[in-house]
């Protein structure tokens, strides 16, 4: 499912107009960036947290050059954790 997929299918969920539920998806969207900016977590209970992880430096290989060893800088990087209903829902 595509951005606009989602628009639809929450339009027609939700009984609104697109152009509100695409107003809704994007302000969800930022909501949960300015949030994972600021440090914080976003738990949506059932559904799953958003969270952002230190992920440390480390030696990569150049693709363009394989026998080349590059270093990876440290960096943070947002991450999804499913909830427990959503599990039991997928399965």
């Amino acid at each position: 499912m595509n951005k606009q997929e989602l628009i639809d299918a929450l339009a027609a969920k939700l009984a609104m107009g697109k152009q509100d539920a695409e107003r809704a998806l994007h302000g969800f969207v930022d909501v949960i960036t300015e949030t994972l900016k600021s440090g914080q977590e976003v738990n949506i209970s059932g559904f799953g947290s958003f969270v952002v992880m230190n992920r440390s430096a480390r030696m990569g290989v150049n693709p363009q050059k394989p026998e080349e060893k590059i270093q990876i800088a440290a960096t943070k990087v947002p991450k999804f954790r499913a909830g427990k209903n959503l599990k039991e829902a997928v399965r």
